[in-house]
């Protein structure tokens, strides 16, 4: 008889069953909705397919599609589907790589003729005979050699690369899916007829391993779900965030632009973008006095010695730009980062337990040289400005640090309209630097400061820095996209490399916990989540232009002046369009910019020292004083405490 083992699955209950039990079996024993959803199943941490036997006891749990997990799991199988498909229709099409992405998943093609929308077409054609038709996914395990002679036999020339870079002698797993066998670590769908909706969305050129260097092949990127309501929402989605797309509003709310000319991914800020940059900043610099921080400004460039001793040379240099080389002092890089400088800074003077904990902030720009390939309107840029902050505290003093900043972090975020977050805690990963000691330390810090606020968080067990846990802190926006903001994250790798210290209670040298902090993340990034949260329609506080006068004949033209010099002295960003238009024409304009008001000035306006107010949410607002126009605009242009 076999041995028993125990499941302990997520809610406490533990289950009995003979070693050797499926996952499948005992999905199927907690209930039959589960065990019809079931995608797979982690045992201990491990994910795996739901036909794979359990050995031992362990923590259990099933994976759905409502698992982000799941999720990825189910859109890697629907790329191996789609790679069949491709590969049938397509013959001598050689596959690379396809995984699953953070919406839908991809596949790397080498074709020589360019894959058409009618191709797309017929690939999704083929995939749906392929889903009703029914796949399992086949699981083996073979030897390196093996692998490699079975792909060069295929001429799957990106398989045979892959599988030799993995010591020989070791194994590695194969997935096979109707005719078609892939290099895959797994785990994957029971089966295809499990994919009930997908869309091939579009097609994109990508090197090899992102290597400008190698072979530019065509990625296929999809969507797939188990119900065909979820990729009409989708869809409708993808519709909302075409319309919303901050590159096009952008352009249309004379925003920005990148200039080829003056280099790819190197950002110029338009007057209204500078406008609606200058707020923000304002702001950010207000609440972090507030906040108790202090302010800092530190140079573009440094030595290479600064880099060497920081570590970035010998791990980042390919995404740094080129050394500057001088006769005097030898090499200079611009940064890519800002923390040597604030480490620097602490280390200028001999520091005391009594002067911590320290807060060091700046609005620092910062220059990384990111791959064309990857480079995406203000979301991926070279150059860009960094809202950084570093703490350094006492161990004591962790906890504090912690809730206080990552309080802060939603009360900033808060501030700028959104409300629902998505929060990670992520730990040490199996390379890391540091004492056992100190990342415990940290991330007992972490977990009680995110228990103290009462907020539920998930956690990416071994998915910290190599230096370090950390808080991510993720916003979800108009129409539930979710951006990546806030990262709050221990370092105790440079503080070891600058030698970081202050002097204890006793007496004695002591090393400080030094904590990053970047509460909108970049600049240009938050700017980009800003303009497509609100479709352009930023709040009164945010607008570039928050009123515009526009006189209904040229006749009214210095009234109309008059109205605006006052709105101009109370600081309400005003503007006059006395273009020879008409005023319809005018009033469209306005309301295609988004301008939260409109003042219409003409003879009974002029007479009674009055506008007519149109608001561009709310429609006309009908006549008003100029006074109370003044008080009412000023009052909604306030930004938040």
């Amino acid at each position: 008889m076999a041995d028993e083992i125990k499941l302990r699955l997520p809610n406490g209950d533990v289950l009995s069953f003979e070693s050797g039990v499926s996952g499948a079996e005992v999905a199927q024993s907690i209930g039959a909705g589960l065990f019809k959803a079931a995608i797979a199943y982690e045992i201990d941490g491990v994910k795996r397919d739901m036909a794979m036997p359990i050995a031992k006891s362990g923590d259990f749990r099933v994976l759905t599609f409502d698992d982000g997990e799941g999720k990825h799991i189910f859109w890697h199988s629907t790329s191996h589907i789609m790679a069949e498909a491709v590969r049938e229709l397509f013959p001598g099409t050689k596959v690379a790589i396809g995984p699953a992405i953070e919406q839908g998943f991809y596949y790397d093609f080498d074709r020589k003729e360019p894959f058409s929308q009618e191709d797309l077409e017929a690939i999704e054609a083929k995939m749906r005979e392929i889903i009703d038709h029914g796949r399992a996914f086949q699981r083996c395990e073979v030897s390196c050699e093996e692998a490699i002679e079975r792909f060069e036999k295929e001429g799957e020339i990106y398989k045979v690369e892959l599988v030799g870079e993995i010591p020989l002698g070791e194994t590695v797993s194969l997935y096979t899916s109707g005719s078609f066998t892939d290099l895959c670590r797994g785990p994957h769908i029971p089966d295809a007829k499990m994919i009930k909706a997908f869309k091939l969305l579009s097609v994109a050129g990508a090197y090899w391993r992102g290597d400008e260097k190698e072979k530019m092949l065509q990625r296929i990127y999809g969507i797939s779900f188990p119900k065909k309501s979820m990729l009409d929402e989708y869809l409708e989605m993808l519709e909302q965030a075409r319309a919303r797309d901050h590159r096009k509003l952008g352009k249309e709310l004379d925003l920005f632009s990148i200039n080829e000319d003056i280099g790819p991914g190197l950002v110029l800020w338009h007057p209204k973008g500078a406008i609606v940059r200058q707020v923000v900043e304002d702001f950010w610099r207000r609440r972090h006095w507030e906040e108790g921080y202090e302010p800092v400004y530190t140079p573009l460039v440094g030595r290479a010695k600064l880099w060497e001793t920081s570590g970035h040379l010998g791990f980042y240099t390919e995404n740094m730009y080129p050394s500057m080389e001088f006769e005097e002092g030898g090499a200079y890089y611009v940064r890519p980062m800002n923390c040597p400088f604030h480490i620097a800074i602490y280390n200028s003077q001999l520091r005391s337990y009594r002067d911590l904990p320290i807060r060091y902030c700046e609005l620092g720009a910062d220059y990384r040289y990111e791959r064309s390939g990857v480079l995406h309107g203000l979301l991926r840029v070279r150059g860009f400005t960094m809202d950084d902050a570093h703490i350094f505290c006492t161990p004591d003093q962790m906890v504090e640090e912690i809730l206080r900043v990552y309080n802060f972090s939603l009360d900033i975020l808060q501030s700028f309209g959104f409300t629902e977050f998505g929060i990670y805690l992520s730990t040490r990963p199996e390379k890391s630097v540091g004492a056992d000691e100190w990342w415990e330390k940290a991330t007992v810090a972490i977990r009680e400061a995110l228990d103290k606020k009462g907020l539920p968080y998930k956690i990416d067990e071994g998915g910290g820095a190599f230096y370090g846990p950390k808080i991510d802190i993720k916003v979800k926006d108009a129409i539930g996209r979710e951006w990546q903001t806030s990262t709050v994250q221990f370092d105790f790798n440079e503080p070891e490399r600058f030698d970081v210290t202050y002097i204890d209670e006793k007496g004695a040298k002591a090393r400080p916990f030094m904590v990053h902090r970047a509460l909108l993340g970049s600049l240009e990034r938050f700017f980009a989540c800003l303009v497509e949260n609100y479709g352009g329609n930023f709040p009164m506080w945010l607008a570039p232009v928050q009123a515009v006068v526009i006189p209904v004949s040229e006749k009214f033209e210095e009234y109309a002046r008059s109205v605006y010099s006052e709105l101009r002295k109370k600081y309400i960003r005003v503007e006059l369009d006395n273009r020879p238009e008409t005023m319809g024409y005018r009033i469209r304009s306005a309301e295609t910019g988004k301008v939260p008001y409109m003042l219409i000035v003409g003879g009974r306006e002029e007479e009674s020292g009055s506008a007519s107010l149109r608001s561009h949410s709310d429609g006309d607002l009908g006549a008003m004083p100029i006074e109370q126009i003044i008080e009412k605009l000023t009052a909604e242009s306030k930004p938040p405490k």
